[in-house]
């Protein structure tokens, strides 16, 4: 799913987009996401954090994370794995004003990973396995981030909070204590019934986030012969003994119906779940301050929260 900027490239056509178009299409909206000027979109870094890329080494893959961390922090800070918005487009440095702020205030180290986008050949289960196989990797590696093995938290935006809130499962799964999963803006449902919530109806047109854009974001994410529920979180099988969540939803989000559907759910597992609306707000509105007002009191909620919980 994409996020919006400033002086983006011009919008394909969703439908009929090529493969060769997509790409082009992404590396000009990435290099405008990561550029100065959309600072006044993207919002500003929070003074005293250090920001820096660092490689991960995974199995058949170096895959690069973003750090933020507290300029003098201690070690042994808390760790806040963040998985950004976009499904197709998207880079950590979209969320920096909310990732920095994380790392200074709480204080903890933010890992954001620059997971694989999704393409021809490339479905939401390599992202997936992106998001949790950094997580796993820096849990087991912790000395060397400098952060605390027994305080980790998942944080995750759009398509981001769907791999965030799968890593959470899959850290229960593996007897990985995580104290806290965010997710924002989540979209939990890449199954048939994507499009069937109210909320995807009513907000088809989006300027953030349209029906054309959600039809192709499922496309590439699950090619035939995918299961789509062992990628959606709301069809997950036990949702119970996860990390206390905080559900983040924008009311004007073709999206928000996830959101509000896998809070329930959680709940009904026993799972603490604290769902949160913002009206007004629409799609990738934590990624976008400069347009968003809503956007600061967002950030400061996730900072109580995960302050609370680690």
């Amino acid at each position: 799913m994409s996020e919006v900027t400033a002086q983006r490239p011009p919008e394909p056509d969703w439908d009929t987009i090529t493969d060769e178009e997509l790409i082009a299409y992404r590396d000009a909206e990435n290099r405008v996401r990561a550029s100065p000027a959309a600072r006044a979109i993207t919002g500003h870094p929070e003074p005293g954090a250090s920001i820096d890329w660092r490689q991960v080494s995974l199995p058949g893959r170096d895959l690069p994370v973003r750090v933020h961390h507290p300029e003098g922090g201690d070690a042994d800070l808390p760790l806040v794995l963040h998985v950004h918005g976009g499904g197709f487009v998207g880079t950590a440095v979209q969320s920096d004003w909310v990732n920095s702020h994380l790392a200074v205030r709480l204080p903890a180290v933010v890992v954001s990973v620059e997971h694989r986008l999704l393409a021809p050949g490339t479905p939401l289960a390599a992202a997936v396995d992106d998001g949790w196989d950094v997580l796993r990797h820096v849990v087991e590696h912790a000395a060397q981030w400098g952060v605390d093995p027994a305080r980790a938290a998942v944080f995750g935006e759009s398509c981001g909070g769907l791999i965030s809130a799968l890593a959470a499962i899959r850290a229960r799964e593996a007897g990985l204590g995580l104290r806290a999963q965010v997710l924002v803006n989540t979209a939990a449902d890449v199954t048939g019934t994507m499009f069937d919530h109210p909320s995807t109806v009513r907000h088809a047109d989006s300027p953030a986030l349209s029906m054309p854009q959600l039809r192709l974001f499922r496309r590439l994410a699950v090619p035939p012969g995918t299961d789509a529920r062992a990628l959606s979180p709301l069809h997950a099988d036990e949702l119970g003994g996860l990390a206390p969540a905080l559900v983040v939803v924008p009311t004007e989000d073709p999206v928000a119906d996830h959101g509000r559907r896998y809070a329930e759910r959680l709940r009904a597992a026993g799972t603490p779940a604290r769902l949160t609306e913002y009206a007004g707000a629409g799609h990738a509105f934590l990624s976008m301050p400069g347009l968003a007002p809503q956007a600061e009191a967002a950030r400061a909620e996730i900072l109580d929260f995960l302050a609370a919980h680690l």
